[in-house]
C-alpha cells in the first residue's frame, strides 16, 4: 500500500463534472481504495458502485465498520465517516484511485492495445521489443488476469506496484468493456494502439458502431498522448481521420518481401528485416502495430526489429502442439472465437497447407452473444475443407442448442460437410483422426484457457493439452502398426 493521501487530495483529482462535494474532514487519510467492501482494512476508502446486481452503498456500512476511512458515493448516507459525494461513482473511481496511489501512470511508459482480435498477441510483442531495448516491462491482459482490463482500483494498485519494483514500461490490453465501466479513467497512456473491430461483445454493445464508440473512447486526449491505427481496417482508417489526438496508421503497404510458415513469419520493414517466430500471416498486422507502437516510444527501428524476433509463442495464439506422430500431421490452436477471427484464421491456415486440407474444430461460448453464432457456423463451413462443430464453454445453456444455432448458420452448400460433436474430447479427436499427412488440424476458441465450464461445473480442459494427448496415442498407434 502507497503512503496516506488526503480526502481533499483524492477529491481535487476527480473531474469537476463529477464532483458534488466533500462531507466530513477532507483531511482524513487513506492509503488504498477498492470497491469490494470484503476487501476492506482500517485506513482503506471504499466505492460504492451501483451495479447491475448490487448497490455498493448497501454494503457501505459493513465497510465503515471494517475501518473504511473514506466513502466514495452518489448520495450522502447516514454514516460517520468523511464522504466524497459524486455523480457517478464508477466513473470517478479511475481519477480518485489514480490519486490515491500518486499518479502510477505518470511515472511509466504506458501502452494501451484495443481491438477486437489481435490485443494478446501485439502486447506480449511489444513487451518483447521493450525488454530487447533496456525496458524493464511488465504485461498486463486476458494472459494476467481474470479480466483482460482490471477494474480501476486494481489497475492504479498494480500499476503503483509495479513501479514501486522499478518496472518503467507498462504494455496492456484495454477492452471494450474497460471503456464502458471507465476501467482506465485516471490513467494517463504514452500510446494506444488500435488492432481491428470484428463482431463480438454485441450482448454488451448492442450495435457494431456502439462498440466502435467504446472502442474509439481510448483515443481521447484525457487519457492519451499518441495513437497507432491499422489502416487497412475501415474503422482503424476512420479513427485515423477523427481521433482527437496525434495518430500514426500502419498497413500491409508497409511491408515487404513477406514470407509466412506454420511457426514464423518474416518481411521488410522501415529498411530492416524482420523475423519473428509466430506463424500465421494475420500476424503480420500484430507485428505491425507492435512496431509502430515501439517506434511511437522512440525505439529505433533496428532495435525494434531485433527485439521482435526475441518473442516467444503467446500461449494459445497460433500454438502448435507437438506431433510424436510418423506422419506429418500439424495442429494449431488458437483463441479465435469471433466470425472475423475466425475467417482470419482459416485464410491464414489454407494459405499454409498448399495441396492439403483444413480441418477445423470451433463452437460458441453459452451466455454470451448469441448472434454471432450463425456467421460463425458460415464462416467455418465455408472456409475448412471438413469443419466439425463442438462445445465452447456452454455455462448455463444447453450445449446441444448452441452447436445447433452454429450448424444453422452454414450455407444450404457447405452444410454437409459439417459434422457435430457435443463433446469437444472427442471432436478433436476426430479431427485429428481424420487427418493425412499435409493436413492442418485448427482447433479454434478456447486458445490459452485450462478449463471448460458445463453448466455450474468447471473442469480442467485446455485444447493443447488434450491435442497432445491425442497426437500421443496416435503415436502409439502408428508404432503398433510398425512393429507388426
Amino acid at each position: 500500500m502507497g503512503a496516506p493521501v488526503e480526502a481533499g487530495v483524492v477529491a481535487a483529482a476527480i473531474p469537476s463534472r463529477l464532483l458534488v462535494e466533500i462531507v466530513g474532514d477532507a483531511s482524513v487519510t487513506i492509503h488504498d481504495l477498492t470497491h469490494d467492501s470484503r476487501d476492506v482494512r482500517p485506513g482503506v476508502g471504499f466505492a460504492c458502485v451501483v451495479g447491475g446486481r448490487a448497490d455498493g452503498h448497501d454494503f457501505a456500512a459493513a465497510a465503515v465498520d471494517a475501518g473504511a476511512a473514506m466513502l466514495l458515493v452518489d448520495r450522502t448516507l447516514a454514516l460517520d465517516v468523511p464522504q466524497i459525494v459524486v455523480t457517478d461513482v464508477r466513473r470517478a473511481m479511475g481519477p480518485a484511485a489514480a490519486a490515491v496511489h500518486g499518479h502510477p501512470s505518470r511515472s511509466l511508459r504506458l501502452v494501451g492495445i484495443t481491438g477486437t482480435n489481435g490485443k494478446t498477441t501485439t502486447t506480449q510483442m511489444l513487451g518483447a521489443i521493450l525488454r530487447s531495448s533496456g525496458f524493464t516491462e511488465r504485461t498486463l491482459g486476458t494472459l494476467s488476469g481474470t479480466r483482460t482490463t482490471p477494474e480501476a482500483p486494481d489497475l492504479q494498485r498494480q500499476l503503483a506496484g509495479f513501479v514501486s519494483d522499478g518496472v518503467d514500461a507498462v504494455v496492456m490490453e484495454v477492452s471494450s468493456h474497460a471503456m464502458v465501466y471507465h476501467r482506465v479513467a485516471g490513467t494517463e497512456f504514452d500510446v494506444v494502439v488500435f488492432t481491428n473491430l470484428g463482431r463480438d461483445h454485441l450482448d454488451l454493445h448492442e450495435s457494431m458502431e456502439s462498440y466502435f464508440r467504446a472502442k474509439a473512447s481510448l483515443f481521447d486526449a484525457d487519457l492519451a498522448a499518441k495513437g497507432a491505427a491499422n489502416v487497412d481496417d475501415p474503422y482503424g482508417q476512420l479513427l485515423l481521420d477523427a481521433a482527437s489526438i496525434e495518430m500514426t496508421g500502419f498497413g500491409r503497404d508497409d511491408v515487404a518481401d513477406l514470407d509466412v510458415g506454420v511457426a514464423r513469419h518474416e518481411f521488410t520493414w522501415r529498411g530492416q528485416r524482420v523475423h519473428v517466430p509466430i506463424g500465421g500471416d494475420f500476424n503480420v498486422m500484430n507485428s505491425l502495430a507492435a512496431l509502430t507502437a515501439a517506434s511511437l516510444l522512440g525505439v529505433a527501428p533496428a532495435d525494434a526489429s531485433t527485439g521482435l524476433a526475441t518473442v516467444a509463442a503467446v500461449p494459445g495464439r497460433f500454438e502448435t502442439v507437438s506431433n510424436p506422430c510418423r506422419h506429418s500431421v500439424t495442429v494449431v490452436v488458437d483463441y479465435a472465437h469471433t466470425p472475423d477471427g475466425l475467417d482470419e484464421l482459416l485464410r491464414a491456415a489454407r494459405r499454409l497447407v498448399g495441396d492439403g486440407r483444413v480441418i477445423a474444430v470451433f463452437g460458441c461460448a453459452g451466455d454470451r452473444d448469441v448472434e454471432k453464432r450463425a456467421p460463425m457456423g458460415a464462416v467455418g463451413a465455408r472456409l475448412a475443407d471438413l469443419p466439425i462443430v463442438t462445445s465452447d464453454n456452454p455455462r448455463g445453456e444447453d450445449p446441444r442448442s448452441i452447436v445447433e444455432q452454429v450448424v444453422a448458420g452454414a450455407d444450404p452448400d457447405d452444410r454437409p460437410r459439417v459434422r457435430s460433436e457435443v463433446d469437444r474430447r472427442t471432436a478433436i479427436a476426430l479431427a485429428i483422426g481424420a487427418a493425412e499427412p499435409g493436413d492442418l488440424v485448427v482447433v479454434a476458441g478456447k486458445g490459452h484457457e485450462t478449463t471448460q465450464t458445463i453448466g455450474d461445473e468447471t473442469r480442467p480442459f485446455d485444447d493443447r493439452v488434450v491435442s497432445r494427448e491425442l497426437l500421443d496415442e496416435l503415436a502409439v498407434t502408428d508404432m503398433s502398426g510398425e512393429l507388426t
